[in-house]
């Protein structure tokens, strides 16, 4: 955020006028922002595959935005590790492979339930609030239904945040923000196995129940596990011949 400075420069005519070049550079960052969500949406849900090429050419036609726009929405893909970029021969849509599941799986394991364990030592009656109402919000969007899954991915989020914010640690959460965002990813993709039998909302309750009741060892098997489950399920249905990842 801006910091304002305290010394403010000598009046100079028209010094209180609107920057003539404000609304045009604030249209922009917003164009861009829009751009990057869109993008960052179709390749977590497939619609732009793993691996394929990102032309601009192309997608400024699909996503009628100019050339600039697409650069600066990519490259900050890039920064997410959500896209590659290969010199000056343009970007690509990252790749996904178990191999990677399984990293981000055990970094996701090793950070979160620890933050956890401190949450739960730390908190105090405002962190119990914050948990509660995280999960009452995100108890309205399960089970998920696949029309309201952008909804349900923003609460859950927001409710995993709300565990940890009892030893808040920005860098913990700036770590576990972009892990969450590939986890998404895969998630999709469990999503939609034919025949996917899970219970999140009896998970999430879980985790809840013995983070309150100050349990943080239980707590944080119970979080383990939900954190596992995605993963275990891809597996199995890689294992099954059903399905085949890009």
């Amino acid at each position: 955020m801006a910091k304002r400075s305290f010394f403010s420069p000598p009046s100079l005519p028209g010094a209180n006028a609107p920057h003539a070049d404000t609304e045009p550079a604030h249209a922009n960052r917003t164009l861009i922002e829009q751009t990057y969500a869109t993008l960052r949406t179709d390749i977590i849900e497939g619609r732009l595959s793993p691996g394929s090429k990102l032309r601009i050419e192309h997608l400024r036609t699909q996503y009628a935005v100019g050339a600039g726009t697409l650069r600066e929405a990519l490259t900050r893909l890039v920064s997410d590790a959500l896209a590659t970029t290969e010199g000056q021969r343009g970007f690509r849509v990252a790749p996904i492979a178990l191999e990677e599941l399984e990293d981000i799986t055990r970094l996701r394991v090793q950070i979160e339930t620890e933050a956890l364990r401190l949450s739960i030592r730390n908190g105090d009656p405002r962190w119990r609030r914050q948990v509660e109402q995280a999960y009452a919000a995100l108890s309205t969007e399960e089970p998920i239904a696949p029309e309201r899954r952008h909804r349900w991915e923003q609460l859950n989020v927001r409710f995993h945040e709300a565990l940890l914010s009892g030893h808040p640690s920005p860098w913990t959460l700036r770590v576990l923000r972009l892990l969450s965002r590939h986890s998404e990813r895969y998630r999709c993709y469990a999503m939609a196995l034919p025949g996917c039998i899970r219970d999140v909302h009896a998970e999430h309750a879980a985790i809840v129940e013995y983070a309150l009741q100050g349990q943080e060892a239980r707590a944080a098997l119970a979080l383990e596990a939900h954190i596992r489950a995605t993963p275990d399920l891809l597996i199995r249905a890689l294992r099954e011949g059903r399905i085949v990842l890009p």
